[in-house]
């Protein structure tokens, strides 16, 4: 069977924690889009990890992890985070990458970073990895796929006709250094030494594996409020969080997607601008920051620190419907215990007006939260198994926000390790 793993929200919702769980019962866990700008945060019998791009199953010697054909692959980083596990005592992982992946270049990072000192104070919060120039490459058709690095006289030519083109902005928009495509053709050389031995079809590998009734994991990056066309337009990633594309960014046909486990947070985090109704400021903020996630809420990446706010039924129930959920995974519940009550966002007020639909990205930014207010349970929850055994009013607020989204939610995580779970 096939289940996606994805968020609802705008990343960060744990769902490294969730796919590191259920790879236990997994086959093959396969990321399918997004690149090393963003993190998942791990925490297992090894350690504490936050990972780029691999896929939260490496950590099973049981499991193959695959680099689908929809991911930025940035392979010096990608090869660095492999030596990096196994330098911990990880056994070494089986990874198998996309011939049809498309490469993270040295100049798209060198452009992210331009663009945003040119934008100045209207920039995109971008972590300059290289993931916007990466896509508008993929899309504008020159790009580098991985099968283009063991094809020499092309890929000289290629380059060639690429660097024409990146050198009249680098000259004229940038003012920053040329590119050389001579130089560019040996770091391309080393490329393919570094990925060589994991390559291969990935998509027959995968129809296989189907075929045999494996078990597959697809692991998304960031959360559905990142998505470019659904999302909030333009503060979004390049590529789509949505389970439906999944399937593109595997090489698998959709219908083969039988569940979709959505990640929601117990709260609201954000990293990076755009629009944020529910979120609080100051003291509020930096309280549940400071108890959030394990060791606060700083991005698994850039280490910044989280946006904060509290759990937003609009946006999730939003988020929700377009992953096609069957399951929600409700994440850090333990981290509100301190708490008297505990607000939740459930609905907005647009020009006097309350609607609980997710409005799009002009009306968002003069949308105001409305705000209920739940009795809190004023306890320590980290350690129940039991879902029967949870706080009166702590099974109240999930069965609340369960109402208000209107998706199932049948995993309520109490902790940051991989057996800190309640079914229900």
């Amino acid at each position: 069977m096939v289940k996606a793993v994805v968020g609802a929200n705008w990343g960060d919702e744990g769902k490294g924690k969730i796919t590191d769980m259920l790879a236990k019962e997994a086959d093959i866990i396969v990321r399918f889009q997004g690149g090393a700008n963003a993190g998942h945060t791990i925490i297992n019998d090894y350690g504490k990890f936050a990972l780029h791009t691999l896929p939260s199953g490496v950590f099973y010697g049981h499991t193959t992890s695959v680099i689908g054909n929809g991911v930025a692959l940035n392979i010096p980083a990608l090869i660095q985070e492999l030596a990096s596990v196994v330098d911990r005592g990880v056994p070494r992982p089986n990874i198998l990458v996309s011939d049809r992946a498309q490469i993270v270049m040295p100049y798209h990072i060198l452009f992210d970073a331009y663009e945003e000192e040119r934008l100045g104070g209207k920039s995109f919060g971008s972590t300059k990895s290289g993931i916007a120039p990466f896509y508008s490459d993929k899309y504008a058709k020159i790009g580098f796929q991985v099968n283009e690095l063991f094809e020499e006289a092309a890929l000289k030519e290629k380059l060639l006709r690429v660097c024409e083109m990146k050198n009249v902005l680098l000259e004229h928009l940038y003012h920053k250094p040329l590119l050389d495509a001579s130089e560019l053709f040996d770091v391309m050389c080393g490329y393919r030494e570094m990925i060589a031995p994991y390559v291969c079809d990935t998509s027959l590998y995968l129809d296989k594996a189907i075929k045999e009734g494996r078990d597959i994991l697809l692991e998304g990056q960031l959360g559905t409020l990142k998505d470019p066309d659904h999302g909030i337009y333009p503060m979004v990633t390049s590529s789509s969080t949505l389970a439906a594309f999944g399937a593109i960014g595997a090489g698998i046909p959709p219908y083969e997607v039988k569940k979709v486990i959505t990640v929601c947070k117990a709260y609201s985090s954000a990293v990076g601008a755009g629009a944020f109704v529910s979120e609080i400021f100051g003291e509020e903020a930096d309280e549940l920051r400071r108890r959030g996630g394990d060791g606060g809420e700083f991005g698994a990446t850039t280490g910044r620190p989280r946006r904060m706010g509290w759990f937003d039924c609009v946006a999730s129930k939003y988020g929700c419907r377009l992953q096609g959920t069957t399951d929600v995974a409700f994440t850090v519940l333990d981290v509100l215990g301190y708490l008297d009550e505990i607000p939740v966002c459930v609905g907005y007020e647009i020009d006097g007006e309350v609607t609980t639909d997710f409005p799009t990205t002009g009306k968002l930014e003069a949308a105001k939260p409305v705000l209920k207010k739940l009795p809190g349970w004023k306890a320590d929850i980290s350690g129940i198994r039991e879902y029967g055994k949870l706080p009166e009013n702590c099974r109240r607020y999930v069965e609340f926000v369960e109402g208000q989204i209107g998706y199932p939610i049948t995993m309520v995580s109490n902790g940051p390790g991989r057996d800190d779970i309640i079914y229900r």
